[in-house]
């Protein structure tokens, strides 16, 4: 039996590889330096790759980066892959989604985050928040993902308007979080939080009335 594999898997392999390397070398800098701010200069020699390889899987710098906040914040999707699914209703699709991020230490990846973004100011600056948001966006994405594949009997667009509900609000309170004690992981900072999660899953079981 030949060990050489058909030039397409070869091609796969290779690509899915360097993406990785990529993502490891990106995450292993702004772990170092607690900042997203590098060149593709130091992230091709990171990465041991070259600058074109670099721009042939990542449009940009900033979608290198997005993709490890992405990681970063993919505890959640990962303790939801790791339940087992209840019923079909929408109320065990909601309590699932918010079981999940009750449980899920969401403090330590979002100080990072802020740190790595360079936020010294309890407001955001327009491209970390929009970074921010683009963060949040791919946990949506991914949680969107695992829950279609949990419940293959619900309605596409009701988890799709579940997780998206959740996560939008994720980031409202992120972002107010931040602004009243900014991005600091104390015992103060960590009862806020988990305040604003009970508010934020609150609200969207019983609607918001006249709040």
């Amino acid at each position: 039996m030949s060990n050489f594999l058909p030039n397409t898997d070869r091609r796969t392999e290779t690509k899915a590889r360097h993406r990785r390397s990529i993502i490891d070398a990106a995450a292993s800098i702004m772990r170092n330096r607690l900042t997203s701010d590098f060149s593709v200069d130091e992230l091709a020699q990171a990465a041991d790759l070259s600058k074109r390889t670099l721009f042939n899987h990542f449009a940009s710098l900033d979608e290198v980066v997005i993709e490890v906040f992405g990681n970063e914040l993919g505890e959640v999707v990962e303790r939801l892959a790791s339940h087992t699914p209840p019923g079909e209703s929408r109320e065990s699709i909601f309590d699932e989604l918010a079981t999940t991020l009750r449980s899920t230490d969401l403090v330590s990846p979002m100080v990072y985050l802020t740190q790595v973004l360079g936020s010294e100011e309890p407001v955001l600056s327009p491209r970390q928040a929009h970074m921010a948001a683009r963060a949040f966006t791919a946990i949506s994405e991914r949680l969107t993902g695992q829950m279609l594949q949990r419940h293959s009997g619900s309605d596409p667009l009701l988890v799709q308007l579940l997780v998206s509900s959740l996560t939008n609000g994720l980031l409202v309170i992120y972002t107010h979080w931040v602004s009243t004690l900014g991005a600091v992981d104390t015992p103060e900072s960590r009862n806020l939080w988990a305040q604003l999660l009970e508010r934020l899953i609150d609200s969207l079981r019983t609607g918001f009335g006249d709040s």
